[in-house]
């Protein structure tokens, strides 16, 4: 994508030499006002405020995550864009949409995360990735997400964590069900017919599949 494309997904703002205190005081602050991503890197601090074509895409990622672990018979937990940190690291991240699915039953009753006690989601959405001015995929690494799916508007990416580092997929790990290549055709339907439409038609290709 260009750099006038990557404009209307996302707007950012980078302020250097930021005290971890201050991040926290702004997530704080901030917590009412959902169209700000805050992401924090060991005093770098990235602001963003995703534009209605980022949400869009996001939301149907998202569903389409749902809908296979329907149809995988497996639980799910939803964390939205719930801020991920670790003071020790001095890192923290707010994904576009994460879950529990490995690990859902881990923290099936909790409403407090602590990160530095508690598991981090199996799953992280990032949608536009490549805006952004911080090694996101760096941040994730460190606290341990499993996998990240990043999407551009035009390509896909998988990318699961092995021995502390990404290496991409050309399939999910956390659900097998999924290819790459499935999940970017429903991707770029989107649009074509509504979105309820298109969910069951996904539902319907995931229910032919063999996974024995």
């Amino acid at each position: 994508m260009t750099d006038q494309t990557s404009l209307k997904w996302s707007s950012e703002t980078l302020l250097t030499g930021v005290r971890w205190e201050t991040y926290q005081a702004l997530l704080f602050d901030l917590a009412e006002n959902p169209s700000k991503r805050l992401t924090y890197d060991r005093g770098a601090l990235e602001i963003m405020t995703p534009l209605p074509e980022h949400e869009i895409n996001k939301g149907f990622l998202g569903r389409l995550v749902q809908t296979a672990t329907e149809v995988s018979g497996l639980e799910v937990l939803s964390l939205c864009s719930t801020t991920l940190s670790r003071s020790d690291l001095q890192k923290g991240i707010e994904p576009d949409e994460c879950y529990y699915i490995t690990n859902e039953v881990l923290v099936r009753n909790k409403i407090d995360f602590d990160f530095n006690v508690d598991p981090v989601p199996d799953l992280a959405i990032e949608v536009d990735i490549t805006s952004s001015s911080l090694n996101r995929l760096g941040i994730y690494a460190a606290l341990g997400v499993g996998e990240i799916w990043r999407f551009d508007g035009e390509n896909l990416w998988i990318y699961c964590l092995e021995s502390g580092s990404y290496g991409e997929r050309e399939g999910s790990k956390i659900l097998p069900i999924l290819s790459k290549s499935m999940i970017l055709e429903f991707l770029m339907r989107r649009g074509e017919v509504g979105e309820n439409a298109l969910v069951r038609e996904f539902r319907q290709r995931l229910q032919t599949i063999d996974r024995r």
